[in-house]
């Protein structure tokens, strides 16, 4: 069996689901997914999912932070043994701004590519993977991407764009190896019945959609 693993860029992935949602009020539902459960319809006959790696950063601001984990716990524990979870780390960062010259704090997140870029080499190098699909549209995943071609030319790549994000560089690579770009924003349907119950309970552990992500039942 063709083992398949799938890595998500948390950020790229959550961030593309906020700017559909303005479009598309169901994809707030999309929020609290089961990760394994979408990508498992993404598996062909002679495949196997071996991994969903979800990377991430925590966010500095603590009610983000709770939902997020309620999201990545609940499927930690569904999947114990599918499902990884690699964090980042978000730091503050002093800017200027161009216009008023006054200064301001954001938030900037550290170590998502490059935790991306390890994993993947390095499941190719101890031959954990013979298909890696990475989710995202980030254009700096390319050079890892092309690491992956020359030295494991084995090893098959696709690539699948989060809703309404797209790169140039990602989409004309997959075209030189002979391989088209796959746009989640077409897979609705896989996302809807992948929408986890409210509650979600594993070995008396329970798991509850925070209420800021709720959609409000109008029937």
């Amino acid at each position: 069996m063709q083992r398949v693993s799938f890595f998500i860029d948390g950020f790229n992935f959550y961030h593309s689901l906020r700017s559909q949602r303005r479009t598309d009020s169901d994809y707030q539902r999309f929020y609290w997914l089961d990760f394994v459960k979408l990508f498992q319809q993404f598996i062909d006959t002679g495949q196997v999912l071996h991994k969903v790696y979800y990377f991430t950063a925590p966010p500095l601001d603590d009610d983000k932070s709770v939902r997020q984990g309620q999201l990545l716990e609940a499927n930690k524990a569904l999947y114990p043994n599918i499902f990884e979870i690699i964090k980042g780390q978000f730091y503050e960062k002093r800017v200027r701004c161009k216009v008023c010259r006054s200064i301001y704090t954001i938030a900037e997140e550290k170590h998502t590519d490059v935790n991306i870029a390890v994993q993947m080499l390095c499941d190719c190098s101890a031959n954990n993977v013979d298909t890696i699909v990475l989710v995202s549209a980030d254009s700096d995943l390319l050079t890892p991407l092309q690491s992956i071609k020359r030295i494991y030319p084995e090893k098959k790549i696709r690539v699948y764009f989060p809703p309404e994000l797209r790169s140039g560089a990602l989409s004309d690579f997959m075209r030189e190896i002979g391989k088209r770009v796959v746009r989640l924003k077409y897979s609705k349907a896989r996302f809807l019945s992948s929408i986890m119950p409210d509650t979600v309970t594993v070995d008396e552990k329970t798991f509850t959609i925070p209420v800021k992500w709720q959609v409000p039942n109008n029937t």
